[in-house]
């Protein structure tokens, strides 16, 4: 699973709305498909604590759970 930060509006497989710069924790599948449909783009960077990396948009650092920042 792995963090990402919407880009634009997004409803789960359960029905759930997401706005556009929500994070949420998806599979590799999901991801991939977010990416497919420009929804969010992968960014380079280190992981956290957890084995979770940041791969949302911008140059933004992931400070959120899991992040390096105290």
């Amino acid at each position: 699973m792995v963090y990402v930060m919407l880009q634009s509006d997004w409803t789960d497989g359960s029905g759930v709305s997401h706005l556009a710069g929500d994070s949420v924790d998806v599979d590799a599948a999901t991801l991939a498909a977010l990416q497919a449909q420009g929804i969010v783009s992968e960014q380079s960077g280190g992981g956290g604590k957890d084995g979770t990396e940041w791969v949302g948009p911008g140059s933004t650092n992931w400070v959120g759970p899991g992040s390096n920042t105290p």
